[in-house]
């Protein structure tokens, strides 16, 4: 006779819990999904945990410093064009002039 769901899940946990195993979840937007799919084709991997992991000892396995310069997050560069960059001057020159004349 086959055991009971409850009795194969409390010797599941009993097993996890004598691997030192825990459980970590991680909430992400569909940008990350995109990326993490990706990954998961480009290494062939059919399930999620299995990718995680795999880039996990892998990026471990590079060492502190080529594995700090992949952790860093990307930066974005913001460039103002000379345009922009007049028409804020403008606007701030015209609420500086407000400001004097409340004052005043």
């Amino acid at each position: 006779m086959a055991k009971p769901q409850k009795d194969r899940d409390e010797a599941t946990a009993k097993r996890r819990k004598a691997a030192g195993e825990e459980e970590l979840r991680h909430r992400v937007r569909p940008g990350i999904l995109a990326i993490l799919a990706d990954l998961m084709e480009w290494g062939e991997h059919t399930e999620r945990t299995e990718c995680l992991q795999t880039l996990l000892l892998n990026v471990h396995a590079l060492g502190r410093d080529q594995a700090a310069a992949l952790l860093q997050p990307p930066r974005h560069e913001i460039s103002i064009s000379p345009s922009v960059a007049r028409q804020l001057y403008q606007q701030g020159a015209e609420q500086a002039g407000r400001l004097d004349r409340q004052e005043q």
